[in-house]
């Protein structure tokens, strides 16, 4: 009887062992899919955010396709060649002046009023902007934003280059604005010079479209760079 009883614990005391490991295991199961599901639904907020970032970046990439398209097909020519003239990357024509200064022949004078000095050279150009010039350029130097005038002993340099008189500038512009712009800031003045010192002081109005300007070099940034809009 004893026997019996013992034989009938165990049996219990088994199915309850196995009992509670089946629990345990459907347990952990949960609570591992739960983990699973918790993590799916952190990552749904990422993924949404993904597929708008992509979304945008299609569309830029399509407005980029399209800008070169139209480039490519010759729409925006007008654009394109406004930007190399602005930039004084192409040789201009059209109505305009031409100005020659040279120094002195005969005449020597020890406070060099008989020579040309780069600062006539650079009061002349800011004349002609002033009066409207589109494009300038001295003894075929073109006139950019990144062009030095300063004296270098007997020479005057301009972009680099050594220049010696005669020094002829050239401006293209409306012919009766850029006289007009002289007459007023200091054509005169000048003219006294060639009175007094025996220096040329020319100006010549060439027949409309009879003025060219060369094209300019393209200027190599090293430090600068596009700064991004905010």
């Amino acid at each position: 009887m004893r026997l019996k009883n013992n034989t009938g614990l165990k049996i219990i005391s088994i199915v309850a062992l196995l009992t509670g490991l089946f629990l345990s295991l459907v347990i952990k199961v949960y609570y591992q899919q739960q983990d699973k599901n918790t993590a799916q639904e952190a990552a749904i907020p990422s993924l949404m955010q993904l597929e708008i970032e992509n979304e945008q970046l299609a569309k830029e990439n399509q407005k980029l396709t399209e800008q070169l398209h139209k480039i490519e097909s010759g729409q925006n020519t007008r654009q394109w060649d406004d930007a190399m003239m602005n930039a004084g990357l192409v040789a201009l024509k059209g109505p305009g002046i031409k100005i020659t200064l040279d120094d002195a022949k005969n005449q020597s004078d020890p406070q060099g009023f008989n020579v040309i000095h780069e600062e006539y050279l650079r009061e002349l150009i800011n004349i002609l902007w002033n009066g409207g010039a589109e494009a300038i350029a001295v003894n075929d130097q073109r006139v950019t934003s990144h062009t030095e005038i300063f004296c270098s002993g007997s020479y005057i340099q301009i972009n680099g280059t050594r220049q010696m008189p005669p020094y002829i500038i050239t401006a293209i512009g409306n012919q009766s604005n850029l006289q007009s712009a002289l007459n007023f800031y200091g054509w005169d003045k000048l003219g006294e010079y060639q009175q007094q010192y025996g220096i040329t002081r020319k100006l010549d109005v060439p027949p409309v479209e009879a003025v060219t300007v060369p094209a300019g070099i393209l200027y190599r940034y090293q430090f600068a760079q596009a700064a991004k809009e905010s």
